[in-house]
């Protein structure tokens, strides 16, 4: 029997069963936290729920608002795309890929805290309606996507096709199909229903409007496609892949589901240590790039690298780094007292001066300026570093350069963060942004020449850009950065490993979902 089987569908296929978990109790610890903590964490998943959930919107709308590549009825034949055509074509998928990846993580740990027999009853109605939410905003909008697909019969061979630099391998839209066009997603379905009718305090949850759209949407496309669609694409997705979807699911599900870590939580690869040694290599101005997995701030963010921080030293490494003469005159000219970059932040951002000398966690002070979900802040290196992969940066910049950049990322510091991705405004930053603004080139100011690119009708940089550029101009004269340090997270040895400057040129390349990549290789090794 051919096999099919590949990291993305078996991922997809497997946590088909998250949300079904709230049926069968699954094997899970407690959740060790103070109602305090539960309240806070329960507070940015809502949140993240509804931000993955307008991504996925968003990518429904991006898909009716270009006609010309996704066409409005069904057309008789397939019409064939051309190579740009196709590369948007395989963005939008990645994009809504990510975005239900994440709807399965979330639903998966909140359907286990639903289960959860010492739960308290609040606790758990609490749980019940994010797994719900999460459950109904992939379902709702994957039958969209699929509905908009199957009108040009070329896009079936088209998202079935593997995409290296994007992390598709083939197969990877049949076995959506079949995730979503089934009767036990549609019976999951319903009896998701009647548990949340029973609910009395369901009228003041704030996920209760976006709920009851989504359930309104499905119970629509039931009532006109969406029965016809599951029937039609079934003998098409038996067709592509037998029965070997089933066998997984069977036989494998359990241990599988036990070693996919969907939320690490509490350890990171980067250690302590390897933070402390870092920081002695660091300058005021350097560029980190981070890669933390199974977190909402990867969502919508292509490649790799997902995170971007800028390291801005403490107040005595800023007066240090800072104290050549020509800074100094420079400073001076723009109305520092003594030539001083702290006497002109103090100045300038007396507010959000105070606050970036303000210690954090274990009296820790802060040194990074980083766009993260609760804005543009200010953060310990000790808890910005904290990721499964790390890799530093530094711009080849004057010092009057880098210190523009700082006084930039000040101004910007207290916004909110960016969950459209718009680089045209300035009221909200995503990561990448807070780095591409905070050095932005122009006539009359040296900076980096970043090059964005189109993600959906949104002009972007990601952190993955950065790196990619880097590889680029590598060994040029005219290279716009030197490397700095390189931190490989390690799934199979749960650490964080030093690697050289040639291996980190090739990290951009890495599939989006890398280190899932490597579990599930280590995991059927073990098995076999």
């Amino acid at each position: 029997m051919k096999k099919l089987w590949n990291f993305n569908i078996l991922k997809f296929v497997l946590s088909s069963t998250a949300v079904l978990m709230l049926a069968v109790p699954p094997p899970c610890q407690a959740v060790n936290a103070t109602n305090t903590a539960f309240a806070k964490r329960l507070s940015i998943d809502i949140r993240a729920i509804q931000a993955s959930r307008q991504g996925l919107k968003t990518t429904l709308e991006y898909i009716d608002a270009h006609p010309d590549i996704f066409p409005p009825t069904k057309l008789k034949d397939g019409r064939l795309l051309n190579r740009e055509e196709r590369l948007i074509v395989w963005q939008t998928w990645q994009t809504l890929l990510d975005h239900v990846l994440f709807c399965d993580a979330l639903g998966q740990e909140y359907s286990e805290i639903y289960m959860l027999a010492e739960e308290e009853e609040k606790k758990k109605e609490s749980a019940f309606f994010i797994a719900l939410a999460s459950f109904l905003a992939e379902y709702r909008f994957a039958l969209d996507f699929i509905e908009r697909m199957e009108r040009n019969p070329a896009m079936h061979v088209m998202l079935n096709e593997a995409v290296p630099e994007l992390g598709l391998e083939q197969g990877t839209y049949a076995l959506f199909k079949f995730r979503f066009l089934n009767a036990l997603r549609g019976a999951e379905f319903a009896r998701l229903n009647i548990v949340y009718k029973n609910y009395a305090d369901k009228e003041n949850h704030p996920l209760k409007s976006m709920i009851d759209e989504d359930n309104r949407a499905i119970w629509q496309a039931g009532q006109g496609k969406g029965p016809t669609m599951t029937v039609v694409n079934a003998v098409r997705i038996v067709k592509d892949l037998g029965f070997t979807a089933w066998f997984p699911v069977q036989k494998n599900v359990s241990k599988l589901m036990g070693n996919i870590k969907v939320w690490r939580l509490e350890k990171t690869f980067v250690s302590p240590e390897q933070i402390k040694k870092l920081q002695k290599k660091l300058q005021p101005g350097d560029i980190l790039l981070q890669r933390r997995e199974w977190y909402a701030s990867n969502i919508g963010i292509p490649g790799f690298w997902a995170h971007a921080a800028l390291y801005i030293g403490g107040p005595e490494e800023r007066e240090q780094f800072f104290s050549d003469p020509l800074v100094v005159e420079w400073l001076a000219a723009q109305g520092s007292e003594g030539g001083s970059l702290e006497s002109l932040l103090r100045k300038r951002y007396p507010d959000k001066y105070k606050l970036s000398k303000a210690p954090r966690e274990d009296h820790h002070r802060p040194r990074v300026l980083e766009a993260i979900g609760e804005g543009v802040s200010f953060t310990t290196l000790e808890h910005s570093a904290a990721a499964d992969s790390l890799a530093v940066l530094r711009p080849r910049l004057s010092k009057n350069a880098k210190a523009q950049a700082i006084i930039r990322a000040f101004h910007y510091s207290g916004r909110p963060y960016d969950f459209n991705f718009d680089f045209q405004t300035d009221s909200e930053l995503v990561c990448s942004e807070l780095i591409y603004k905070a050095y932005e080139k122009s006539d009359s100011h040296e900076g980096l020449s970043l090059a964005t690119k189109e993600v959906l009708g949104r002009k972007i940089i990601s952190p993955n850009d950065i790196a990619q550029l880097f590889d680029q101009e590598y060994g040029q004269e005219k290279r716009q950065f030197e490397f700095i340090a390189f931190l490989d997270g390690d799934e199979g040895e749960h650490q964080a490993v030093e690697k050289d400057v040639e291996t980190f040129r090739t990290s951009w390349k890495r599939p989006k979902w890398h280190i899932l990549t490597q579990e599930l290789k280590d995991i059927s090794l073990r098995n076999k």
